[in-house]
């Protein structure tokens, strides 16, 4: 028995695990959080602060007996280095939104949305290091001019385990979420770095998936890492056929797929995978933030409101709740607003009412799906992630909504699992004991399945568990899903008619 660790790099802190390298058995944990003075701006940080608190996460031993060691990091994460690899100021982080304006003005510069998804499969958002790199040159022209190469979190990681050698390296999954790496070529586009900062910088080596990036000074071999999205779909061991669907204030919708999607409207993100796959997302702007907007209307909670929404009957006595609350981005409608339809005098109660922000929700989630569906990608099975996937309203319904069987996974440390799972896959590559074409085969751990023909769970090969979904009023089954679909269809097409038309 060998022992991987893999290390996950998040917005708050670092979280280090210690795995069995042939089962995945989580031997050993730990977590710190960074430590930023107060008053530093959330959106930027000291990577420094990444190093004081991974050597707090691997306080006690931790790390002893480790054979190698995987790094996931924040996505979209941008660290701007001199001549000498010297940071020339914070790393910039994902959730900063500044470059709204660059990120626009970038898409119009290349020809619009179709011709950055044939570059990148992807337009500009301002989280994208491409945009970062743009407001820099506009905002810190000094600091950009001094700016001679580009790493990402885990890139950055990476590189300072090594000890700092001449050679930097990457992923094709978090290069992917550069806005200048292109996943269905495998090829940088560097003149979107000179179009965007002004001069070429240095930029990593990208690696194939079981290719270390080295080994430490210690002798710790280090695998190439990857992105934080891409680390959490190798821990949970998804394949082909497999989607997920995670539940934030917005929501993400990604898929297992064996090609990059070429999308001209854009809406398909063509994010690569840790395994030589394809992770095409699409992402709506609506999800969670739709039920908490409900439950203060109704003066409740979210376990409130689910318990509410389960006193309802599906279809909420006809209300549908177009959940567009922020605009939205799937489909393509940024300045709309939501719409609530439907009303009677006997649907004008509270239970129908988060039950039709329940089914909003999903129906938009849905959405999301079928354009991935429409697009080529198999989706047989559904992960459910997010605190709200524990919802029993969003197991009940979520089945029959989506057409599929749906897996809500126990709460674990998933990125820092797939960064450890890599680590093995790494490990066993150098040792000659494994593919360099697969990773290393870990059980998965004992998810609730729930299945679309009733809502029941299932038990763990898929089959049907029984008779009741979760609560009293449920999915009501297949026939009733599509017939909840229907009539969410039916008034999202009369008030944004063809919104769907091009996608």
């Amino acid at each position: 028995m060998g022992k991987v660790a893999g290390i996950d790099n998040s917005t708050a802190g670092t979280t280090v695990v210690v795995c069995d390298s042939d089962t995945g058995e989580v031997l050993r944990q730990g977590y710190a959080p960074h430590q930023v003075p107060d008053g530093e701006k959330p959106t930027e940080i000291d990577p420094q602060a990444w190093l004081l608190s991974l050597g707090e996460a691997a306080k006690g031993g931790v790390l002893e007996g480790v054979q190698a060691i995987g790094i996931s990091g924040q996505q979209h994460g941008l660290l701007a280095l001199d001549a000498g690899g010297v940071t020339v100021r914070p790393a910039l982080l994902r959730g900063d939104k500044r470059a709204q304006v660059q990120a626009a003005d970038l898409t119009q510069e290349l020809g619009g949305a179709a011709a950055w998804a044939e570059a990148v499969g992807a337009q500009p958002q301002a989280a994208y290091p491409v945009a970062k790199l743009r407001w820099l040159a506009q905002h810190e022209p000094a600091t950009a001019k001094r700016i001679a190469e580009v790493l990402l979190p885990h890139d950055w990681l990476v590189w300072q385990l090594l000890g700092q050698p001449a050679r930097r390296t990457t992923d094709r999954g978090d290069a992917s979420g550069t806005g200048y790496w292109s996943a269905a070529a495998g090829e940088y586009r560097k003149d979107l770095v000179e179009l965007a900062l002004g001069h070429q910088v240095a930029l990593p080596e990208v690696l194939s998936p079981a290719e270390p990036a080295g080994q430490t000074p210690e002798g710790l071999l280090i695998s190439a890492g990857t992105g934080d999205n891409m680390a959490a779909a190798l821990g949970l061991g998804l394949g082909p056929g497999d989607a997920v669907v995670s539940l934030g204030a917005a929501g993400t919708v990604f898929a297992v797929h064996h090609e990059a999607l070429k999308d001209p409207t854009a809406t398909v993100t063509a994010f690569a995978d840790a395994t030589g796959r394809h992770l095409p997302v699409v992402q709506v702007r609506n999800a969670v933030r739709t039920l908490r907007g409900t439950a203060e209307l109704l003066g409740t909670d979210l376990p409130g409101l689910s318990e509410l929404a389960l006193q309802s009957t599906p279809g909420a006595y006809g209300l549908v709740l177009l959940p567009y609350l922020e605009g939205e981005r799937t489909p393509d409608l940024p300045h709309t607003a939501g719409t609530l339809a439907g009303l009677r005098r006997d649907s004008m109660k509270r239970e129908h009412l988060a039950r039709a922000a329940f089914e909003g929700m999903l129906c938009g989630l849905a959405d999301a799906l079928d354009v991935l569906r429409n697009k080529g990608v198999e989706v047989r099975r559904v992960f459910l992630l997010g605190a709200a996937a524990e919802l029993p309203a969003v197991q009940a319904l979520a089945p029959a909504l989506f057409g599929t069987l749906v897996v809500v996974p126990p709460a674990a440390e998933y990125a820092a699992i797939g960064a450890a799972r890599q680590a093995a896959w790494s490990l066993g590559a150098v040792l000659g004991s494994q593919s360099q074409t697969e990773p290393p085969h870990w059980p998965q751990p004992a998810f609730r399945l729930l299945d679309p023909a009733d809502g029941a769970p299932a038990d763990d090969a898929g089959h049907p568990g029984g008779t009741g979904g979760p609560g009293g009023n449920g999915g009501g089954g297949t026939a009733v899903g599509s017939a909840v679909r229907q009539q969410y269809i039916a008034v999202r097409e009369h008030t944004h008619p063809g919104a769907f038309a091009s996608l």
